[in-house]
């Protein structure tokens, strides 16, 4: 079993972030925004940023400036540059305006959103010298997530296309709930997880929930309350993942990938991560968990 975080001493915890660089998961709960400081496999601070409901969130990554975190709310799309210190404005663009959201992800520079009335909008953030700008993109029935130009809907997935990033095409599957846009497609469904090979491809059987994907071959995948872990490689049938042994009996709903760093949350409120040397983990005591993003600091 991983190491509790109670083992770590609060002077370890007080020095870690300036010795090997800091990652920060941001959690979407019911309750707002929980803000948990990382540093490989060690977690230190965690505080709520954000008080208001959160349902999903995002991370724009930017160049030259701060990475901007995007929340899907009950009043729309809030962000605010990602620091020590989170300012958050609300974006009341339309179409979009401060309706109520269900859903963010990133798609090549720009958020994604999902209305609880099932339109799917593109958000351009802009720079210094223009305003946010947003466009219809389609529409889609019970939109539940979204990950790079991949939406899970009630009927199945959808991707987003066209040169403008203005086009919505179904490309299969039923019963969608999750989805992971990055490298490999892969998607969540009541049936099972699949991967887009000739044709989406079964990769586990059973209830799926939640999926993420890193890029470079590894994935995570919740099946019947497990969570299943893959490892680098082209291979994605059942016999490359494996069950993860996490250091709590709790089920994971939210999964997320940073820098050199796995990160899965509980539905009991427990976030856990891994760097490669086992799992370890920390109560945050929050309920309602809804998903988890995570961005370089430092």
């Amino acid at each position: 079993m991983a190491p509790s975080e109670d083992d770590i001493s609060i002077e370890e915890k007080r020095v870690y972030a300036g010795t090997a660089g800091r990652t920060d998961a941001y959690v979407a709960t019911e309750s707002g925004v929980v803000r948990v400081a990382l540093s490989a496999d060690k977690i230190g601070a965690f505080d709520m940023v954000a008080r208001d409901e959160a349902r999903d969130a995002a991370v724009l990554p930017r160049r030259d400036a701060p990475d901007i975190l995007g929340v899907a709310t009950a009043e729309g799309l809030r962000i605010a540059p990602v620091g020590d210190e989170l300012a958050f404005e609300t974006v009341a663009v339309e179409p979009v305006g401060s309706d109520p959201l269900v859903a963010v992800g990133v798609d090549r520079g720009a958020f994604l959103v999902a209305r609880e009335t099932g339109e799917i909008d593109r958000i351009e953030l802009g720079d210094g010298d223009s305003e946010p700008t947003g466009a219809s993109v389609g529409t889609v029935p019970e939109p539940s997530a979204i990950d790079g130009p991949l939406v899970a809907a009630g009927d199945g997935i959808y991707q987003v296309t066209g040169a403008d990033r203005a086009e919505l095409d179904a490309v299969g599957l039923d019963d969608a709930r999750d989805v992971a846009g990055t490298g490999m497609p892969l998607a969540a469904t009541g049936a099972g997880v699949y991967w887009l090979g000739n044709g989406w491809m079964t990769a586990l059987s059973g209830d799926a929930n939640a999926v993420a994907a890193d890029g470079d071959g590894h994935a995570m995948a919740v099946v019947d309350g497990d969570l299943f872990v893959h490892g680098d490689g082209d291979d994605w049938d059942e016999a490359t993942w494996t069950v993860a042994d996490l250091p709590v009996a709790e089920t994971p709903v939210a999964l997320g990938y940073g820098p050199g760093v796995s990160v899965a949350v509980t539905d009991a409120g427990t976030l856990c991560v891994d760097a490669g040397d086992g799992w370890r983990h920390q109560v945050v005591g929050v309920r309602g968990v809804a998903g988890v993003a995570l961005a370089t600091v430092e």
